[in-house]
């Protein structure tokens, strides 16, 4: 009996926590925790019943004393149990960009948003599946190891490199402050490769970066959006009007989005105090995001860089300054991501990363699943990354300098 007893207490004790994390996906905007409410089993199984499906969720409570009494390890971790069943119910959605992260992981994705991570400070891609060095950052442990743009990581640690995902390079190579990863580089010209001994650092992500082109035409970077691009992207404008340029190039290609604030107030640059985009709620409300500055680049020619990397507030930027005929958007269609994204931080320090709404730009146009489609149409083909080409780039300073 004093069994049993347990059992139903052990049950009611997970019951009572999944119903406490349902409940707490109901609450919260951008990393605010959740409030305490109160709620009973009672109340869920109402709620439940008002709908046309019905669900057992003791099946819940089945699979997990299955997996505890059968499942041939006998070391169990309870919490990767717990956490993977909470990634599946967010998973259960079907949507890419809703997720669950366990504590661990959403600590790291707040870490990145803020535009500071440890690692070496190298920009790194795929290419004929190996792991190439895209560019090192200026002034970090990559950039003083002596690693060039264009080489290639054979090994990370004694490990091969060939097929490796990106993600999964990126995981290795970064690590704490201090400690040292070892790269096996090689580079064209080379006989054979070398390896590189790095200390990892802190490194500080810089989202902009400008120079000039032919002394005339400004090129503006913009790699991501944190809360610093405002700040970094409004002291380049006012090196770059000092300049007195005839025309600039914003390049927002291979840019996934970041902070919705930053995108708003960046285009607010160029269209003064006006609508940037609009965000349509699941109850078909739509909420309008007016940009709040000077229109300091309205008389200035400007040509908008995309492809297809070009994510989410890149759309949203790209999308505003196309409406309102303030640039030509150039390159290729852009990715469409347009849903948005709300972070729930839970108590434990975990976050339910949501879609709860879709953006529109300002003349209502869908980029959900449809994109930016570029007033000039310019592929870059294969032929073109292998050279090192840009034709984007070239036609966009051709059409400037006329």
């Amino acid at each position: 009996m004093e069994e049993i007893k347990e059992k139903k207490n052990k049950q009611k004790i997970v019951i009572f926590i999944i119903i406490a994390f349902l409940i707490g996906f109901i609450f919260g905007r951008i990393y605010s925790p959740i409030e305490e409410k109160e709620t009973s089993f009672v109340n869920l199984i109402k709620k439940i019943e008002r709908k046309e499906e019905t669900i057992d969720y003791n099946l819940f409570l089945d699979v997990l004393e299955t997996i505890r009494t059968k499942y041939i390890e006998q070391q169990i971790s309870e919490r990767n149990l717990f956490y993977g069943a909470l990634k599946g119910l967010v998973a259960g959605l079907k949507d890419p960009y809703s997720i669950f992260l366990e504590p661990e992981l959403a600590e790291k994705f707040k870490t990145e948003l803020s535009g500071f991570f440890e690692g070496i400070g190298a920009e790194i891609s795929s290419k004929k599946e190996r792991i190439i060095i895209v560019a090192p950052l200026e002034g970090t442990p990559a950039e003083k190891a002596g690693l060039k743009p264009g080489d290639e990581i054979y090994e990370i640690n004694g490990e091969d490199t060939l097929g490796m995902g990106i993600d999964e390079a990126v995981s290795k190579i970064r690590g704490k402050k201090g400690t040292q990863v070892k790269l096996l580089i090689f580079r064209k010209g080379w006989d054979s490769p070398k390896e590189f001994v790095i200390t990892r650092d802190v490194i500080r992500i810089k989202t902009v970066r400008y120079e000039m082109k032919n002394n005339k035409i400004a090129y503006l970077k913009i790699s991501y959006f944190n809360e610093r691009t405002v700040s970094e992207f409004d002291k380049a404008i006012r090196e770059i009007l000092s300049k007195k340029p005839s025309g600039l190039i914003l390049d927002l290609r291979n840019n996934p989005g970041g902070y919705l604030y930053a995108a708003v107030e960046i285009a607010g640059a160029w269209t003064g105090e006006k609508v940037i985009v609009f965000e349509k709620l699941r109850s078909g409300e739509e909420k309008e995001y007016w940009a709040k500055r000077e229109a300091k680049l309205k008389d200035l020619k400007t040509i908008v860089l995309v492809n297809k990397g070009s994510a989410s507030g890149s759309e949203i930027l790209a999308g505003a300054l196309q409406d309102y005929e303030i640039a030509k958007i150039l390159g290729e269609k852009t990715f469409g991501k347009g849903s948005v994204q709300e972070l729930t931080e839970l108590r434990d320090g975990s976050i339910v990363k949501l879609t709860v709404a879709r953006w529109l730009t300002p003349k209502k146009r869908e980029i959900e699943g449809i994109g930016i489609e570029p007033d000039i149409k310019i592929e870059m083909t294969e032929k073109d990354y292998d050279e090192e080409k840009d034709p984007q780039l070239e036609k966009a300073i051709e059409l400037l300098t006329k």
